[in-house]
């Protein structure tokens, strides 16, 4: 794991969302073997094969999960933001639950050709 990345998520303020950065990056290294990890554009970029996978966002309010590589995965309803088909975006806020296992099957999905 890049010490970047560790201490991008060590410096959120936030407990809930320091929390929920933490199990993601575990979740995307669970779900995509030899997954590289770095910051890029100020945040940690989740890379397979030198190609992007996922990334994480953190704002006052909230955490962002990205799925690249997504056209053509089936998606639940109401989960993830309107946005461009190859990219999946959901907006995880504090007290609501995270549907871990959706995203890690999702990613594998997604990275799979990668």
């Amino acid at each position: 794991m890049n010490q970047e990345v560790t201490d991008f998520i060590n410096s959120v303020k936030q407990p809930w969302q320091m929390e929920i950065c933490s199990m993601l990056r575990q979740l995307v290294h669970d779900s995509i073997p030899d997954v590289q990890e770095r910051i890029q554009y100020g945040k940690p970029h989740f890379l397979k094969n030198g190609k992007y996978a996922a990334v994480i966002t953190t704002a006052k309010g909230w955490v962002t999960f990205t799925i690249f590589n997504a056209a053509g995965l089936e998606v639940p309803e109401g989960v993830f933001e309107p946005g461009k088909p190859e990219r999946l975006t959901a907006k995880l806020l504090e007290g609501k639950p995270v549907d871990y296992k959706l995203f890690a099957g999702l990613l594998k999905q997604a990275s799979a050709e990668l």
